[in-house]
C-alpha cells in the first residue's frame, strides 16, 4: 500500500521511484488498513500514533535529518523534569535575563523575542516565549538558566533522549538552530508521546499568541493549524536545511473514541525557503489530521 497511491502513475511516467509504502508492521492487524488508508506524505518523513491504540504507522526512510525548532520540545521537556511546575497555571520561579539574550533579540537571522537585560521573567512565561513565537535566545536563556552553560545542557538533551530511546537522535543547541541537530520522525514522536501527554506542556503550546512582561505586543504562535480539525498543540521548525517540520497533537475520534493523536512529519521541502517548508509541512499534516476519523 503506497503513501500517497495518487501520485504513483505520475513518477511511474517520468521515470522516478513510487512513493515508499509506510511501515505498519507494528500496527495493530485491525488498524492496519484504516493506517494504510490515510494520505501519507510523498516525500520526508511521517510517525503517528494514537493514545490507546499505540502506533499508526511511519513512512519515509526514517534516516537522521536536521529539525530546527523541533529541538525545543525536548529542551522544554529537559527544563520541566528540571524544574516542574506545581499545575499547567503555575508561573515557577523568575529567572533572571542575561545580556546575551537581550542581545540576541536583535537578530534579523533568528526568530527571538524582545527580553531586555536584568528582566525578571517566570519560567513558564519564558517556555511560552520559546514554544508559541519560537525564541531561540529564549530557548538558550533557558538552558544556560537551567545547566549553568548551554553545552551542559545540550549533554542533558542528548542523555534524555538516550534514555526514551531516540538512538538516532543527536542535539547539537537548545534551539534547533544548528544543521547538527538531527533526529527522525520516529524518535521525535517517542519525545512528542512523553512531553505531550503531560498536560503542561500541551497547555503551553495550545496557546494562540505569548507577550514579553510590560510589552504589549503579541507574538504570534508559528503554528496555523492550532484549533482547527481538533489540533490542540504541537511545535513548528524550519529551516533551509531542515525544510519544514511539525509535530503536532490532535485530538480524532479513532474505533468511536476521541483519543490524543500525535504527529510528527519532517523534512518537508528541504532545501527551499523556511517559509515554504513550514507551509509543505503544515499542508500535509492538515490532510493526515483531516483523514484522522
Amino acid at each position: 500500500m503506497l503513501c500517497a497511491a495518487a501520485t504513483f502513475a505520475v513518477l511511474a511516467v517520468n521515470g522516478s521511484d513510487p512513493p515508499p509504502k509506510p511501515d505498519l508492521t507494528q500496527v495493530a492487524p485491525d488498524l492496519r488498513a484504516f493506517a494504510g488508508a490515510l494520505p501519507w506524505p510523498t516525500g520526508g518523513e511521517t510517525a503517528l500514533w494514537a493514545q490507546g491504540v499505540g502506533d499508526l504507522g511511519t513512512c519515509g526512510k526514517q534516516t537522521p535529518v536536521p529539525i530546527a525548532s523541533l529541538a525545543k520540545v525536548m529542551t522544554a521537556y529537559v527544563v520541566l523534569r528540571d524544574h516542574p511546575l506545581a499545575a499547567p497555571s503555575d508561573p515557577g520561579p523568575d529567572v533572571l535575563v542575561d545580556d546575551r539574550a537581550a542581545m540576541e533579540s536583535l537578530s534579523a537571522d533568528e526568530s527571538s523575542a524582545p527580553v531586555r537585560g536584568g528582566q525578571h521573567i517566570s519560567e513558564r512565561t519564558l517556555l511560552e516565549l520559546m514554544l508559541v513565537p519560537s525564541a531561540n535566545n529564549v530557548a538558550r536563556l533557558l538552558a544556560r538558566w537551567d545547566a549553568g552553560s548551554e553545552d551542559a545542557f545540550v549533554a542533558r538533551m542528548n542523555a534524555t533522549a538516550a534514555e526514551l530511546g531516540m538512538q538516532n537522535t543527536t542535539y547539537a543547541d537548545p534551539a534547533g538552530y544548528a544543521a547538527a541537530t538531527r533526529s527522525t520522525a520516529a524518535d521525535q514522536l517517542e519525545l512528542a508521546e512523553s512531553a505531550f501527554t503531560d498536560s503542561t506542556l500541551l497547555d503551553i503550546t495550545a496557546r494562540h499568541d505569548a507577550r514579553v512582561p510590560d510589552d504589549p505586543a503579541e507574538l504570534p504562535n508559528t503554528d496555523s493549524l492550532l484549533g482547527l480539525d481538533g489540533v490542540v498543540g504541537g511545535k513548528t521548525g524550519s529551516s533551509t536545511p531542515a525544510g519544514g517540520a511539525l509535530m503536532w497533537a490532535a485530538r480524532r475520534t479513532i474505533g468511536g473514541q476521541e483519543r490524543l493523536v500525535l504527529g510528527v512529519v519532517l523534512h518537508q521541502g528541504a532545501g527551499t525557503t523556511p517559509d515554504q517548508g513550514l507551509a509543505r509541512a503544515l499542508t500535509v499534516s492538515r490532510r493526515l489530521i483531516t483523514a484522522l476519523r
